[in-house]
Order: structure tokens, then C-alpha cells, then sequence
């Protein structure tokens, strides 16, 4: 969420060199000794650069899916049902959660959830009843959740009925019998309960009088609709122009919708140019109380200007940008010594997140008369593509060592049960002769440094493939998000690795914000984007257990390229029901490719002030918790 700058699909943002974002600097003081001559109140974040919140509703389609949003920003003040990320480890937080683990029976087909004491700032008490109301409004808009799978395993196809027992207890009878460890960890980590403040479709309502949160399971789907499109349009999002530009950022911080919160931050300052500030809620009911009273997250035109503002002691808690690292990693897990300009004010602590790194390709591309999508499907393609994406090379040279190479759809770290052997060892190893071998074996004339032609097209053995017409090229446009060097020096090695192979790959860069927004699935004659590239692929949540319903599943609403493939989608739906290990699943998508994988690097090298304490360890998921920091006295 994600994904960083991580887009939920995963973002390790890019942006433009350029000067930072002005307006957020209270940050200390943190002398060059490391020692504080105060005790200040303030901490200041420094965002990704070109990646700032622009979304504040813990509801949302692909377009606003990310880590900044999401872990970053709305997690702050809108608790999830379930918290995740335990130490080291992306399980389950049952300390933060809002509620005890759940209770599974009936053949595992009956669950019941068990609020713990938690109040809104409105003095209103965190209940069932604001559990069903995320549920009504999912059932009605399902299509606009971006977690949403379809199938019948995911919530809320999955839940028969809901009964609400008590204030604090609800019973959930499922559709049939589920793998519990998933269902936890993949669905009801979806939940966040809202407040009753929220079920109403204008300014003026009575609280509750939208109807959405008080009716039964799935019977009031046009209510819990009209209450959906008052409180996205409150957002900036309208449902009947999903690509028109977000206007009510200046709002977020003034409306009071917003202001009712459960979690341990409210929004006192936000702007449009990413400034965000906030206050400690009086209220909360969480096991920490922030000792800091305020927390700023800054905005920044380029990761110079960050750099920049961490060597002036102006952060409380940056990032170091790759092109800045002066010392190797020493092994995967061990880094090298801080750059000597940040030494002695910062600690270095490079994070590798539970993720992923891949961009898709649009299957369902229109571009030049359909050729693009049609070639996008042919598997020898894919494979041709892959074998000429270094990324041993491209982690040394461009990250310092820093990454790990993402071979397929199972992070291979940090350490976990989940990556197979078949996965580790990187199924498609560089290999410009495999790939021009692939090209030319299937009728294409191969022109290392040009464009390769269809010769024979057809769909015998040794012909281009199914729609491919003679004349076709291998020319696509490739989007990404510009201005991180370890981002754009991988994009220009790969340009030319695949150019070797006559694969014209036409780069241009846009924003973060621009590449997610084109980035969706799409269908018809307007869905003419070809590939597009955020920066990191996928962080895990809030689908914590990497099964991969939301991103590869036929229909799934992060599925960005529209990739579909029945095997894969029976592998998945495998996982879902029983208590199986995800190799079957995970060997076949490696092989596959529904995507293009990439270097998983560092993301990011957390530069945390060294008289701030309680900041580690580092969420893998990339949550922050300034709630736990502490000014060293």
C-alpha cells in the first residue's frame, strides 16, 4: 500500500531534479554530535519525493492504492480491524489490532470477531456496528475497492450473513470452509471500521442517517451507494469521471468528516503540494500515547533536495537516495558504513520491504491496432523480455548491492516460508542469446540496435502468434515514474539490453501520480497504454499472505494489466480454501511472466536522526508509527 513511495502496488517514486517543496521545517534540532539540546515536540517525515497523500478516504479504486496513502497517511488516523507487521516480520500485530484474533468454527466456515475497547475522537465507541458498515459499503462497491478479488473466496462474496451479537462481537457465517491463515491475513486484513459521523450523503445529515452502516449484510446496497459517492466526492474522487484530477485536497484538514479518527494522529494542516501536518489525538485508546505532539511529513520536488535538507539536520527522519550511498552493502542484511556527511546526526537503516518489484504490461492494449496486446500474450515474448533483464548487474552497479532480485511472485526476502527453490534460483537468467533465439524461432526478423518485423505471422510452430499481423513490430511505449537515478539508470540498462534484441522500447517518464493513474485495467478502444512502470511493483498489504488474488487473479482490482489465465486462477482460488503451500501457485507464475520482474532494491535506506528513539525496527510493511517515537532527553 502500495505500493514508497511504495504503491500499494508498490511505489519507489521518481521525480524531476529540482528544489523541495518548501513550507515543513521543524525538524529538532539535531546537532552534529547526535545529542539534543532540547527536548522538541515536533517530527518531521520526509516523503518520497513526487509522492505525497492524495487521497484521505480508507476506501478506494486503483487509482489512489498506494503506500501513501494508505500506511503512510490514513492508517494514522483510521485504524484497520487487524494491524500488521510484528518486528521484522510482516505477521499479525495483535497488540495494535482493534480487535482479538478471530474465532474460527463450523468446519471453518463460522468466524467470530471480538472488539477491544477503542473510542473515536468524537467520544463515540469503535463497535460492530461500524465493522458492518465497511462491509455494506464494500458489498455495493466492491468494484471500486482495489483489494477486491472475484471468484467467491474474497469478502464480500465470501460472507453468507453477518450477525451483530453485541457492540463488540460479530459472527460472520462464510460460504463454505476456508483456509483460516489466508482468510485472517488476506480479507479481514482488509477491514476498517467507520464512523457512524460517515453514514450520511451530505454535510448537513444526521449521523447514521444514510442507512448504510444499520442495515442487515448486502440489503441496502443503493443507500450504502449514495453514502459511497458523498464521502468520495468529500475526497476528491467522483465516481462518474474516475480520472479527474483530485480537488479537494485543501479541504482534507478543514472538513470535519476527517476529523473524527480512532487512531493516534488528526490532520491539523494539509495542502495539495503534499504538507502535511498532524496533531496527537487526546483520545486515543491505543497501547502507546504519542509523547511527540506533532508529525510532519514534507514534500519534495526531487531525492537532491531531500538529501540535501537530511546533511542541513532539517529532517527528523529521511532517506538516503542510492546515488548518495558511499559504502557497499557487505551482504544482503548488512550495511555499509553511513555516507560521512549523515554519520554522527543520522543511523542508517536500509529496509527491505515485503514486496515485490514488477510493472505490467496491458494485455488488453488497443495500441497500434491491437497489436500490442496480442504480441503482450505470447509467452516466448515474455520469456524474450526477461532473459535480457540483468538484475544481479543492476543491483550491483546501480544499488550498491543494495536489492534482491524479484524472480516471481513470492518476495524471496526478508526470509519466509514461502519462496520455493524453483523461484530463488531465477527461472530466466540473463541471457541475450535464449532471447533473440526466442524471436527469431517464432517468425519475427530480429534487428539488434532496430525493430524487429513479423515475417510469419500465424499460429503454426515458428509463427508470430494468434492476431499478430505480418509487419507487426516489436515497438512499444514504456512510462515510468522519472527521477530516482536507481529507478531511471535501470530503465535506460534495460532500453538498451532489449534494443540488442531489436525490442524498441520508446522510455518517457511521468509522476508517480500520472504512471498509477494510466496504470489500470482497462478495455475497449481507449485502453491504449502499453507498459507502465511506478518504480516497485507490490508491498504486501493489505493482502499479507502472498497468495496473489489481488494483482493476478482474472478481474482482480489491482490486477493493472488485466493478465488472465485459468490455471493461475485455480492455483490461487487452491490456496484460498485449504491450508496448502503456495508452490504450486508460485512456480507457475514464475514461468509464466505475467509481468516484467525487476530488481527488488532497498527501499528505502531509512536515515532516522540519532536522538530519535523508538523509530525502529522498520515495518515491512512500511507503516509508520510516530506514535512510538521518543526525543531523547
Amino acid at each position: 500500500m502500495g505500493l514508497n513511495g511504495f504503491f500499494k502496488r508498490s511505489a519507489y517514486v521518481a521525480m524531476a531534479a529540482g528544489a523541495m517543496t518548501t513550507g515543513l521545517f521543524v525538524a529538532g534540532p539535531i546537532p552534529s554530535s547526535g545529542a539534543a539540546t532540547s527536548t522538541p515536540t515536533v517530527a518531521t517525515w520526509a516523503q518520497q519525493p513526487q509522492s505525497p497523500p492524495n487521497y484521505i478516504f480508507p476506501f478506494m479504486s486503483l487509482t489512489y492504492f498506494s503506500i501513501a496513502n494508505i500506511s503512510e497517511f490514513q492508517y494514522l488516523m483510521y485504524r484497520p480491524l487487524y494491524w500488521f507487521g510484528n518486528g521484522t516480520t510482516p505477521g499479525l500485530n495483535e497488540n495494535l489490532s482493534l480487535a482479538d484474533q478471530p474465532a474460527y468454527t463450523n468446519n471453518n466456515s463460522t468466524l467470530t470477531l471480538n472488539l477491544k475497547d477503542y473510542k473515536w475522537s468524537n467520544g463515540e465507541t469503535v463497535t460492530t456496528q461500524d465493522i458492518m458498515f465497511f462491509l455494506n459499503m464494500l458489498h455495493a462497491q466492491k468494484a471500486n475497492w482495489a483489494a477486491y478479488a472475484p471468484g467467491g473466496a474474497s469478502i464480500p462474496d465470501s460472507i453468507k450473513s453477518v450477525t451483530i451479537d453485541s457492540p463488540t462481537q460479530m459472527t460472520l457465517q462464510l460460504t463454505t470452509s476456508v483456509n483460516t491463515f489466508w482468510y485472517t491475513y488476506n480479507q479481514l486484513g482488509q477491514i476498517t471500521p467507520f464512523p457512524m459521523a460517515w453514514d450520511k450523503t451530505s454535510q448537513s445529515g444526521a449521523p447514521g442517517s444514510g442507512g448504510c452502516s444499520s442495515a442487515g449484510f448486502g440489503t441496502a446496497d443503493s443507500a450504502c451507494t449514495a453514502v459511497y459517492n458523498f464521502l468520495s466526492n468529500q475526497a476528491g474522487y467522483d465516481p462518474a469521471n474516475p480520472k479527474a484530477a483530485n480537488n479537494a485536497l485543501p479541504t482534507y484538514a478543514t472538513n470535519p468528516l476527517w476529523q473524527v479518527v480512532d487512531g493516534p494522529w488528526h490532520l491539523t494542516s494539509f495542502d495539495a503540494t503534499g504538507n502535511v501536518t498532524m496533531a496527537a489525538n487526546p483520545t486515543y485508546s491505543g497501547p502507546t500515547k504519542p509523547t511527540i505532539k506533532t508529525f510532519k511529513e514534507a514534500p519534495f520536488t526531487s531525492d537532491t533536495a531531500e538529501y540535501n535538507a537530511l546533511v542541513g539536520g532539517q529532517l527528523s527522519y529521511g532517506y538516503l537516495p542510492t546515488q548518495d550511498i558511499t559504502a557497499p552493502a557487505t551482504s544482503v542484511f548488512t550495511p555499509g558504513a553511513n555516507n560521512p556527511r549523515l554519520a554522527g546526526k543520522y543511523n542508517l537503516n536500509p529496509l527491505y520491504g515485503w514486496a515485490i518489484n514488477y510493472f505490467p504490461y496491458n494485455f488488453n492494449s488497443t495500441a497500434d491496432s491491437g497489436n500490442a496486446g496480442k504480441i503482450f500474450s505470447q509467452l516466448y515474448f515474455r520469456q524474450a523480455v526477461q532473459d535480457l533483464v540483468d538484475q544481479p548487474a543492476y543491483i550491483k552497479s546501480f544499488a550498491h548491492g543494495y536489492g534482491v532480485g524479484t524472480y516471481g511472485p513470492v518476495p524471496t526476502e526478508p526470509q519466509n516460508a514461502y519462496a520455493t527453490s524453483y523461484e530463488k534460483n531465477n527461472p530466466y537468467p540473463y541471457n541475450p542469446t535464449a532471447a533473440k533465439k526466442l524471436l527469431s524461432s517464432h517468425g519475427w526478423s530480429v534487428v539488434p540496435g532496430g525493430t524487429d518485423v513479423c515475417q510469419k505471422p500465424g499460429t503454426a510452430a515458428g509463427q508470430c502468434g494468434a492476431g499478430i499481423p505480418k509487419g507487426a513490430k516489436l515497438a512499444f511505449d514504456l512510462q515510468y515514474a522519472g527521477g530516482i537515478s536507481v529507478i531511471t539508470n535501470t530503465m535506460n540498462a534495460e532500453k538498451a539490453s532489449w534494443s540488442s534484441a531489436g525490442i524498441n522500447m520508446k522510455l518517457s517518464s511521468g509522476t508517480f501520480d500520472t504512471v498509477i493513474g494510466n496504470a489500470t485495467a482497462c478495455s475497449g478502444s481507449g485502453c491504449t497504454w502499453q507498459l507502465e512502470n511506478w518504480g516497485a511493483g507490490w508491498i504486501f498489504s493489505p493482502d499479507y499472505y502472498p497468495s496473489g488474488e489481488e494483482i493476478f487473479q482474472t478481474g482482480a482490482g489491482s490486477n493493472s494489466g488485466s493478465y488472465s489465465n485459468p490455471t493461475n486462477d485455480a492455483n490461487i482460488t487452491a490456496t484460498n480454501f485449504k491450508d496448502v503451500t503456495l508452490a504450486t501457485y508460485e512456480n507457475y507464475l514464475a514461468k509464466q511472466l505475467p509481468v516484467i520482474y525487476q530488481p527488488n532494491y532497498v527501499n528505502p535506506f531509512n536515515e532516522i536522526a540519532t536522538n530519535l528513539k523508538g523509530a525502529t525496527p522498520l515495518n515491512v510493511l512500511q507503516a509508520l508509527t510516530p506514535e512510538n517515537w521518543r526525543w531523547a532527553s
